[in-house]
């Protein structure tokens, strides 16, 4: 007898890897806690054997069970099983592990919830698996993991996983569970230019990080071609840029969006194909949520249509409030400059002798703004926080066993969350003061590189929506949760690398783009010179 439930999505993401299981009931057999945590269940019937790789992504595995979703809906259970990976030279024991879980846990709780809002983070909990189950799996989805991810190995020695739920499908209600779930995944970034004094690179007052990040990218290789995104126009409460931003991302997704339909990617894989194809392919997944039974035509036209009804919602799900949300601790102020200079959007304005500031501005209750309000704790920019990063160095080289007083490995508490709302830029030359610094840089980095989830159902007809969230599209209506993904703490080892990378991609940009830039107008000023009409007078 097939078992009802499969896997379906494998997504890798440092420093874990996530299986998406999906049931719909059956016999199911007790996950034994660690230390201090929750029971859980896992479906007894599931054997590694039954699932199969469906892949179409370099960073996601789909592992589809024999026994596939009838008719199209999804099972009713859905949950997330994540696992650890590290180097090979580089394995923990299976306490290190569950302490690390624990953390990625304790996080999510005493942090990232107060910061963006309960209903936004969803924490999972620590559970211990089958030691034959994991061996299985692990055996089993090797082969299939993608060349590039396999230089880490994952853990199926400890039996410790990350139980969480399925935020492809709706969290806040499970009543249009039976009906199709679009969900939408965007990676924003950062969505602020750097206001610090510290900052030496000019070019890093005027153009995002993003934007010049995307030609070192390009230059290396990762991408083949230049997005025209920019955080800013997604992060700038103008609805008019919201949507040339969305626009760019579905054009050149790259790793910052994707689309799935009932759990299973149907956009942003990046294969061959080309951009105007894999719009179209998309337009006819998405007709029956924008345009039910509207007798639209396929072809450009319906391809538009359905696009800007896409865009327009995700637009009004990114600018609403959540009331059951925490209205946030941190209050800081957008110092820098609103508007980057590498944007196609400002640049066509700014050719067009229009005004390119056109800020609306955030709603303070939505996620967009909470999330560039955790981004905005990084004060200093990494150029003035890599010397107090170094203090701290210093210090814990000459008392080492000092690193667990300073919670730079945990525990991730109440106390460590207090510590964050200190933003006193004023360095008194103390230990304190810089370690402060350092984990808020560690809290906005994680916010700077964490992922939205938008899942959408539509509402049937004369549903009642007082106790839902419902998105009104041009021809129905939407139900709607939204939930943030990738919200593990960044490592405090990594500073070195960001402040490297950092001067990279700026040094890069400025000898090669800019310089170019430069060029062109030169040659263009001359051009003007030479061609001058000269009158006489007679």
């Amino acid at each position: 007898m097939p078992c009802g439930c499969r896997v379906a999505s494998l997504r890798v993401a440092s420093p874990g890897m996530f299986v998406l299981l999906s049931g719909n009931g059956g016999p199911e057999a007790e996950l034994g806690p660690g230390p201090g945590q929750h029971r859980g269940k896992f479906p007894e019937c599931c054997q590694p054997t039954e699932w199969s790789s469906a892949s179409r992504d370099h960073r996601a595995g789909v592992l589809p069970c024999c026994c596939a979703v009838r008719n199209g809906v999804l099972p009713q259970r859905c949950v997330v099983l994540r696992f650890l990976k590290f180097p090979p030279n580089k394995k923990k024991t299976s306490e290190e592990i569950l302490q690390h879980l624990q953390n990625i846990v304790d996080f999510g709780k005493n942090v990232m919830k107060d910061f963006l809002g309960e209903n936004y983070v969803h924490c999972g909990e620590v559970v211990q698996l089958p030691l034959e189950f994991v061996k299985r799996l692990c055996l089993k989805i090797q082969c299939e993991r993608p060349e590039s991810r396999c230089d880490k190995d994952l853990d199926t020695f400890s039996g410790y996983a990350m139980c969480l739920p399925n935020l492809t499908r709706l969290q806040t209600f499970h009543f249009a569970e039976h009906r199709p779930i679009l969900c939408v995944e965007i990676k924003p970034k950062c969505g602020f230019i750097p206001f610090s004094n510290d900052v030496t690179h000019e070019m890093k007052h005027k153009v995002c990080r993003y934007c010049m990040h995307q030609h070192l990218k390009v230059a290396t290789g990762k991408w083949k071609k230049i997005s025209k995104y920019c955080p800013l126009d997604l992060y700038s409460g103008n609805k008019q840029r919201m949507h040339f931003a969305l626009r760019s991302l579905l054009q050149e997704t790259q790793n910052n969006l994707r689309i799935f339909k009932n759990g299973e990617l149907i956009y942003g894989c990046g294969d061959a194909r080309s951009p105007v194809a894999d719009l179209k392919e998309l337009a006819h997944h998405l007709k029956p949520f924008f345009f039910p039974s509207n007798g639209l035509a396929s072809g450009p036209h319906c391809t538009r249509a359905v696009i800007r009804e896409l865009v327009h919602v995700i637009t009004r799900v990114l600018l609403s409030s959540s009331e059951k949300a925490r209205a946030g601790a941190l209050r800081l102020g957008l110092e820098g400059p609103r508007v980057c200079e590498a944007s196609p959007f400002s640049r066509s304005l700014h050719n067009q002798g229009k005004n390119t500031s056109e800020h609306s501005g955030l709603p303070k209750g939505c996620l967009l703004y909470k999330t560039l309000q955790v981004q905005m704790l990084d004060q200093l920019d990494i150029e003035g926080l890599y010397p107090l990063y170094k203090r701290v160095e210093q210090y814990l080289e000459e008392f080492p066993e000092e690193r667990k007083t300073l919670q730079i490995d945990g525990p991730y508490d109440e106390v460590f969350y207090q510590k964050l709302l200190d933003l006193s830029t004023e360095d008194d030359g103390t230990v304190a003061f810089a370690l402060t610094k350092v984990q808020q840089y560690r809290v906005a980095m994680t916010a700077k590189d964490c992922s939205i989830m938008i899942a959408l159902s539509p509402c049937l007809q004369g549903t009642s929506s007082d106790q839902r969230p419902v998105i009104p599209s041009s021809r129905s209506r939407l139900a709607f949760s939204v939930s943030v993904l990738d919200l593990d703490l960044k490592p405090y080892e990594s500073i070195p690398h960001q402040y490297k990378l950092d001067s990279k991609i700026v040094n890069y940009y400025s000898k090669t783009v800019h310089a170019k830039d430069d060029t062109v107008r030169s040659t263009r000023f001359k051009d003007h010179e030479d061609c001058t009409l000269v009158l006489h007078k007679v």
